[in-house]
C-alpha cells in the first residue's frame, strides 16, 4: 500500500501559508509518504507549488490533483507536464479533472457542455504530445491546427516522454468507465469504502472493455485521519465541509459529488442537504449530514478504530491511501501522519 497527501484547496491563497506546506511535504517525504497532490480550484494553481516542492525534495512523487481541463489547452497541459517531469527527474504525475459548471463557466468563461468528450479529447491530444507526434487532431471540441488559418500541425520541441502517468478525478458512471479504459490511476472523491461499488464497478467495467484489469489502475482514496478520544467537535466541523460538497460543489442542476453520494447509499441525505444549502440554510444543511457518513468517509477514533478503517479501505480495492492528517499544529499533523504510516505497515 502506498500513501499520498495533499496541499492546497478551494481556499488556498487566502492566507500565505506556503512555507508551512513545504515543511509538511519535506517531513512527509522523510517519513515515507509516496506522493503529494496539489489542489486547483479558485485559489492556487496546481503547478507552481509543485515546481517549488520539486526543488525541495528528492523522492516524493508530485501530482496535480487536479489540473482543470477547461483552464488550459491540451497542448499547453502537455507542455507543462513534460516540463515538470524534466525538472523533477520524472517524479511528475498529471492529474486531470473536468471541474464543474460554476468554475468552468463562471471563472474560466468556457462552456461546461460535454465534459466527458472534452476529457477524452484532452487525454488523446496529450498522449500524442507525450509520444512526440505532430498534433493534428479533429474532434468535436478541439481541432488542431485551426481550420482556415495559417497554422500547421506541430510537434513539441521537448523530448518525448510517454511514461508520464495520467490520473483522472472522475465521478459520473461514464467518466469512471473512461478512467478504467485509459487512465493510470483514479483520484477518488465522494467515496466510501463501504459502498465502493458505486465507483469501482464502473472503473472495472471500463478496464475490462479495454482489455485491462482493475488491478492495473492505482485507486487513491481516503480522508481525514485523527487519533482522538472525544471526536464530537471534529465530526461537527467535518459535517460543514460535507454540506459544502453536497450543496455547493456544482450548480443546483449539476453536482457530480452529490450524485456520487446518492449512488453510494445516501440518496435522501444528499438531496435534502443540497436543497437546504441552495436555500441559504447552511447551518441546517450541516446538521442534516449524518454522523455515519462522516465516519465512513474518514478515519477517526482510537488507534484500533483507525486501523480497522484502513483495512476496510484496503479490502474495498484502494491501493493508495490519500490521507489528511489532523492536527492543530504542524507537529501534531506530522505525528498523526507518522502513526498512520506505522499502522499501514502493520497491515
Amino acid at each position: 500500500m502506498e500513501v499520498s497527501i495533499g496541499i492546497g484547496g478551494a481556499a488556498s491563497g487566502r492566507d500565505r501559508t506556503f512555507d508551512r506546506d513545504i515543511e509538511f511535504v519535506v517531513e512527509a517525504e522523510r517519513l515515507g509518504v509516496d506522493t503529494v497532490w496539489s489542489a486547483e480550484a479558485w485559489g492556487h494553481d496546481a503547478i507552481a507549488p509543485l515546481a517549488y516542492i520539486a526543488a525541495k525534495t528528492s523522492r516524493i512523487k508530485l501530482g496535480t490533483g487536479i489540473m482543470q481541463i477547461s483552464a488550459r489547452t491540451p497542448s499547453m497541459t502537455a507542455m507543462t507536464a513534460l516540463t515538470m517531469a524534466a525538472l523533477s527527474n520524472d517524479r511528475f504525475i498529471l492529474g486531470l479533472g473536468a471541474s464543474g459548471p460554476q468554475v468552468v463557466e463562471g471563472l474560466q468563461g468556457r462552456s461546461f457542455k460535454a465534459p466527458l468528450t472534452r476529457m477524452r479529447e484532452t487525454v488523446e491530444i496529450i498522449r500524442m504530445a507525450f509520444k512526440g507526434e505532430k498534433l493534428a487532431f479533429s474532434g468535436k471540441l478541439h481541432e488542431l491546427p485551426l481550420p482556415g488559418g495559417e497554422g500547421k500541425a506541430l510537434r513539441l520541441s521537448q523530448p518525448p516522454n510517454d511514461q508520464i502517468p495520467i490520473y483522472l478525478a472522475t465521478l459520473g458512471p461514464k467518466a469512471l468507465e473512461f478512467t478504467g479504459e485509459k487512465a493510470d490511476g483514479w483520484l477518488g472523491t465522494s467515496f466510501t469504502p463501504d459502498h465502493a461499488d458505486a465507483h469501482l464497478d464502473y472503473i472495472k467495467r471500463g478496464a475490462i472493455s479495454a482489455g485491462r484489469e482493475l488491478g492495473e489502475i492505482d485507486i487513491q482514496a481516503g480522508g481525514t485521519v485523527a487519533f482522538i478520544e472525544d471526536d464530537s467537535a471534529l465530526i461537527e466541523s467535518l459535517k460543514a465541509g460535507m454540506a459544502f460538497t453536497l450543496g455547493a460543489m456544482g450548480s443546483a442542476k449539476t453536482n457530480f459529488y452529490n450524485e456520487a453520494y446518492r449512488r453510494g447509499g445516501y440518496e435522501d441525505t444528499a438531496r435534502e442537504v443540497q436543497a437546504l444549502w441552495i436555500a441559504g440554510k447552511r447551518a441546517e444543511a450541516a446538521q442534516k449530514v449524518p454522523e455515519l457518513l462522516i465516519r465512513q468517509t474518514n478515519l477517526i477514533g482510537d488507534e484500533a478504530t483507525v486501523r480497522e478503517r484502513l483495512k476496510v479501505y484496503r479490502d474495498a480495492g484502494v491501493t493508495t491511501f490519500r490521507l489528511g492528517p489532523y492536527g492543530r499544529t504542524l507537529e501534531e499533523r506530522l505525528d498523526t501522519l507518522g502513526r498512520t504510516l506505522d499502522l499501514i505497515k502493520s497491515l
